[in-house]
C-alpha cells in the first residue's frame, strides 16, 4: 500500500487516538469546555471505617496473601497496618495490596517479619 505523507501522519494519529481512548485519557479541553470541571471518578471511601473495611477485604481477597495475622486500622486518616507476616515477598504485598485499596490514603507499616510459616 502506498500512502502518501498526509494519509500516513492521519492513520498514525488515529491510532495513538484509539490507544488513548482504551487507556482512559482524557480528550483535550477546548476552550468551549473551560467552565465545565473535569469528569473523575472518586471511589475512596467516605469514612475511615469505609477505608479500613475496604483495605481489609482487599487483603483478604487477595489469593497469594494471608492475611489472618494482620490487623487494619485508620488512624488521623491514613491507614495503619500491625501484625506480622512471614516473609520479605509477604510484607511487600501487604503495603501493595493496602496502598492501591487506600487510594490517596497513606499506608503506615507497623508490621513485623515473623520467621517460621504459617500456622
Amino acid at each position: 500500500m502506498n500512502l502518501t505523507r498526509r494519509a500516513r501522519g492521519l492513520a498514525v494519529c488515529a491510532c495513538f487516538g484509539t490507544i488513548l481512548v482504551a487507556l482512559g485519557v482524557p480528550a483535550w479541553v477546548g476552550a468551549q469546555d473551560a467552565d465545565r470541571a473535569p469528569v473523575t471518578r472518586d471511589t475512596s471511601p467516605q469514612t475511615d471505617e469505609e477505608l479500613r473495611e475496604r483495605v481489609k477485604a482487599a487483603l483478604h481477597k487477595d489469593p497469594y496473601f494471608y492475611d489472618e495475622h494482620v490487623d487494619v486500622s485508620v488512624e488521623n486518616g491514613a491507614v495503619v497496618l500491625r501484625g506480622f507476616v512471614f516473609s520479605d515477598g509477604d510484607l511487600r504485598n501487604a503495603i501493595r495490596i493496602a496502598t492501591k485499596a487506600a487510594g490517596r490514603r497513606k499506608v503506615v507499616n507497623n508490621l513485623t517479619i515473623k520467621q517460621g510459616g504459617r500456622r
